[in-house]
């Protein structure tokens, strides 16, 4: 079943309407996952908040010091323990607490703590990034957080040409990203799709037999996901139910 971005917004809503609910945005970099945040947090009108992963990178300082800042962005140089436990704060956020959370400042390449207040009153929370639905690195736990979660892709070729345009923006070259201009994926990106435990469920290009096979592996009816598509080539396995688990 294919959804237009209405059907997606309506969801976001049923969700809101539920009281405090959190939503991931799950897929690899340049699909699309920040713009669908902005768009429905716009559109559900001061209901819900964006918590995005990218304000848990490690400071660069720390990456020097692992020897790991050529590699930022790997699922290894985010703090996924603060990540997590932010989650869960959020989950069981008391009426009369406000908490903050920081952002991802890309022209230093730095976060910023306490750029995100989050008060009681807003039901939704949408958090995005490249791993949530990582199981390794820390992130295993993330899934387990969320009410629901939606994986977003894109066809390759326009990922890349919006991942080069946004390292352009910011003063860097496709040299400086491996692979990033020449249809290659680095270990990084690779490591950002979605892991085989979880990638049958969110995974909208399964051919027919695949669907059936995992449906049986897994008991999950395939039909409780739906795909939507959006204008610019973006596409959004929605999951219409809760992928909480037990």
């Amino acid at each position: 079943m294919t959804l237009d971005y209405a059907g997606a917004l309506e969801r976001a809503r049923s969700l809101a309407a539920a009281g405090r609910r959190v939503l991931g945005l799950a897929g690899m970099p340049g699909s699309g996952k920040s713009h669908l945040a902005q768009r429905l947090v716009a559109d559900l009108d001061g209901r819900a908040v964006c918590v995005p992963l990218d304000g848990f990178h490690l400071a660069n300082s720390e990456l020097e010091r692992r020897g790991r800042r050529q590699r930022k962005g790997a699922p290894d140089t985010f703090d996924s323990a603060g990540y997590c436990q932010l989650l869960r704060r959020l989950r069981r956020q008391r009426p009369d607490e406000l908490i903050t959370a920081p952002a991802f400042d890309r022209g230093r390449e730095e976060t910023m703590a306490d750029a995100i207040s989050v008060v009681a009153e807003v039901p939704l929370i949408l958090t995005e990034g490249n791993y949530l639905l990582l199981p390794g690195h820390g992130f295993g736990q993330v899934l387990q957080l969320l009410d629901e979660s939606w994986y977003v892709e894109c066809p390759e070729s326009e990922r890349v040409r919006r991942l080069i345009s946004r390292h352009r923006a910011y003063g860097k070259t496709a040299a400086e990203s491996p692979g990033m201009g020449t249809g290659q994926r680095p270990r990084q990106r690779r490591t950002g799709r979605r892991p085989p435990t979880e990638s049958t469920l969110h995974c909208p290009r399964l051919t027919a037999r695949q669907q059936r096979r995992s449906s049986h592996d897994r008991g999950t009816d395939q039909r409780s996901a739906a795909l939507l598509c959006l204008p610019g080539g973006a596409s959004f396995l929605v999951r219409k139910e809760s992928l909480r688990v037990p």
